[in-house]
């Protein structure tokens, strides 16, 4: 299977590094993530935004370092079943190229994690562009984009002061280690997809990926 859209597959060497954060409409911790997707949402659908900050990456020459991006999914409860709906947004600042090389790896068409959602998805909704933002403020982390998405996390960790983490996670992009997060508030609303409030599932974790 190509991409979400049809350009064929191309041969090209790319990589991309940074953090992602995510959150979705699961109440915390998401079962569709621990579980490897077998587990169904605890709602009908699973809503989530996957937020990425790219600290460095390549795509043929282009450079998208300093570029931000995010996909959206809405999926059936048990998102291993497939016919998800997806969208990407990209940070209003990038350049037209940057947008070009961004959309060619989301697209699934040039390998690595991004191929492997390919399967899953029945309907990708298109690209949009919009200001993208990570913001650190003491313990809150806030990931905006536009007046459309915002949600405010803060890392969970034990009585010890180590990391909560998921481990063993097999099907997700950002694994198979990822960081457990609390959302505390929480305002999603873009490509015909809608959820928010407190308590809800967040991960986040450095991410390196390439093809």
């Amino acid at each position: 299977m190509a991409g979400w859209w049809d350009k064929g597959v191309q041969t090209m060497t790319w990589n991309f590094e940074g953090n992602y954060y995510e959150n979705c409409s699961c109440s915390a911790v998401c079962p569709c993530t621990s579980s490897n997707m077998q587990a169904p949402a605890t709602n009908d659908r699973c809503n989530a935004v996957f937020a990425f900050d790219l600290t460095s990456g390549d795509v043929n020459g282009t450079d998208v370092s300093g570029c931000k991006m995010m996909l959206m999914v809405d999926s059936p409860a048990v998102m291993a079943t497939g016919d998800w709906k997806a969208g990407l947004v990209i940070d209003s600042g990038a350049s037209d190229d940057q947008v070009e090389a961004i959309g060619a790896v989301m697209s699934g068409d040039l390998g690595g994690p991004p191929a492997a959602l390919g399967p899953l998805i029945s309907d990708f909704v298109g690209i949009e562009r919009h200001p993208i933002s990570f913001t650190v403020d003491g313990d809150d982390q806030t990931v905006t984009v536009g007046d459309s998405v915002s949600f405010t996390v803060q890392q969970e960790f034990s009585t010890a002061g180590d990391p909560v983490q998921l481990t063993g996670i097999d099907t997700h992009p950002a694994g198979p280690v990822l960081n457990v997060f609390r959302v505390s508030a929480s305002s999603v609303s873009i490509m015909g997809m809608e959820f928010g409030g407190a308590g809800l599932s967040c991960f986040s974790n450095p991410f390196s990926w390439e093809g």
